[in-house]
C-alpha cells in the first residue's frame, strides 16, 4: 500500500506540470495586452448621449415630402453638402407626396440610428406623428421650410413665408393696381401654402375693401400639381369669359400650369403673373414675358442654416431664436430668412449672381 501511494503521488505531480506548462506562458502575454491597452470605458465619452465627443459623426435623417419638383431637387443635394462639409452623415428619403410612406420612412431612420431628424412635411397635420415617434426615441426634430403642425417641434427653420406672399402682391399691384384679380394656391395642407396665401391678402385687402381691385376667383391646387393650377385657370377664365387683370400663383410650378391655360386663349404675356421658388423655367419665363416675377429664396442659405442647427440639436445644444411661430400647439422656436423679390431687372443681381442658375441656363434657352 506505501509503494502504491508513493506511485500515485508522483504521477499527480507529473500531470499537474505538464498541462500548465503550455497556458502559463499564454496568460501572461494576455495579462500585459490588458496592461498596455486602454479598456473600452476609457474610449467612451463621458456624456450618456455620447454627441460631446467630437470624434463622433453625427448622422442626420433628411425626410422629404418630394422630388418631383425642382426646387427640391437643389435643396437635398445643398442640404446634403452642407451637412458632409460640417463632418455629419446624412439618410434622405422621399415619400412622393405619400403620408403614409414619410412616417414609415421615418420610422425606418430612426431604427437606423439617426441623432436628428429634419422633416419637410408632405401634410403638416399627419406629420405630427413622426414628431412623437422620434421624441419617443429621444431625438429631436427640425422642421425644414414647412411647419409640421399641432406637434412639439424643436425647431423651424424656413423663409418668411407671408413675407413670399408681401412681395408677390406688392409687385402686380405695380403693374395692376385696380382690376380683377385671380388667386391660385397650393395644396391645402401645406401650411406654407395658408402663409403665403396670407402674405398676399394682407397686402390686397385694402384695395379690396377700397373697391380697386375684385378676387374674382380663388383656390387651392391639390399636392401643388402644375395640373390643378391649369384647370384652376381655366375655370377662372370661363367663369369670368377670360375678363381677369391679373394673376398670382402660390409658385413656380403652378404658375407654369396656370400661364399654359392663358397660352391656349392667346393671354400669355398680357396678363401678369406672380409665382415663386426662383425655379430655372420661371426664370426663362421672365425673361421671356410670359411671367412677371419670381420670389427668390437663397436655398444654400436655407440648407446651411438648417445643417448648422440640426448638429447643435443633436449635441443636446441650447438654441435661443428671437422669432417663435405657433404651430398650433406650441410656439415653436424659429429662423425665418428673408426671400427676395426678382422681375427682369434683377436676375443677375440676385439668381445669376449666386450660382443659382446660370446666365446660359436663363437666357441661352429661352423660347
Amino acid at each position: 500500500m506505501l509503494i502504491l501511494c508513493l506511485l500515485l503521488s508522483a504521477c499527480s505531480h507529473s500531470a499537474s506540470t505538464d498541462s500548465s506548462a503550455p497556458i502559463r506562458p499564454d496568460s501572461q502575454s494576455v495579462q500585459l495586452k490588458d496592461t498596455n491597452t486602454p479598456s473600452i470605458k476609457q474610449n467612451m465619452p463621458s456624456s450618456s448621449t455620447g454627441f460631446e465627443d467630437k470624434d463622433h459623426r453625427i448622422r442626420i435623417g433628411f425626410s422629404m415630402d418630394t422630388l418631383v419638383e425642382e426646387r427640391w431637387k437643389k435643396d437635398r443635394e445643398l442640404f446634403r453638402q452642407a451637412a458632409e462639409q460640417r463632418g455629419a452623415e446624412v439618410i434622405i428619403q422621399s415619400a412622393n407626396g405619400d403620408d403614409a410612406r414619410q412616417i414609415v420612412q421615418a420610422e425606418t431612420m430612426i431604427r437606423q440610428g439617426i441623432d436628428v431628424l429634419v422633416i419637410v412635411p408632405h401634410n403638416a397635420e399627419a406629420a405630427a406623428a413622426i414628431i412623437q415617434k422620434a421624441h419617443q426615441a429621444g431625438i429631436k426634430v427640425l422642421s425644414y421650410d414647412r411647419l409640421v403642425k399641432n406637434a412639439e417641434v424643436d425647431l423651424y427653420v424656413s423663409f418668411d413665408n407671408e413675407e413670399v406672399g408681401r412681395l408677390q402682391a406688392r409687385a402686380i399691384i405695380k403693374q395692376v393696381p385696380k382690376g380683377k384679380y385671380v388667386y391660385i394656391g397650393g395644396a391645402n395642407t401645406d401650411n406654407n401654402a395658408h402663409l403665403f396665401k396670407k402674405g398676399v391678402f394682407d397686402i390686397l385687402q385694402p384695395l379690396i375693401e377700397r373697391g380697386d381691385i375684385q378676387v374674382v376667383y380663388d383656390q387651392w391646387s391639390k399636392d401643388w400639381q402644375p395640373a390643378y393650377a391649369k384647370v384652376n385657370m381655366q375655370q377662372a377664365l370661363q367663369a369670368n369669359r377670360n375678363k381677369v387683370d391679373a394673376v398670382i400663383v402660390a409658385n413656380d410650378a403652378t404658375a407654369g400650369g396656370a400661364i399654359e391655360a392663358l397660352a391656349e386663349k392667346g393671354m400669355a404675356g398680357q396678363i401678369p403673373v406672380a409665382g415663386q421658388d426662383g425655379d430655372l423655367a420661371a426664370a426663362r419665363r421672365i425673361v421671356k414675358g410670359t411671367q412677371t416675377m419670381t420670389v427668390y429664396k437663397p436655398l444654400q442659405q436655407l440648407a446651411g442654416t438648417t445643417a448648422d442647427m440640426a448638429i447643435r440639436l443633436a449635441r443636446g445644444e441650447k438654441i435661443d431664436t428671437r422669432q417663435k411661430v405657433n404651430n398650433g400647439k406650441t410656439e415653436v422656436p424659429a429662423v425665418l430668412l428673408q426671400p427676395i423679390a426678382v422681375d427682369v431687372t434683377n436676375l443677375d443681381q440676385t439668381m445669376i449672381r449666386d450660382h443659382f442658375h446660370s446666365r446660359e441656363e436663363i437666357y441661352g434657352q429661352v423660347q
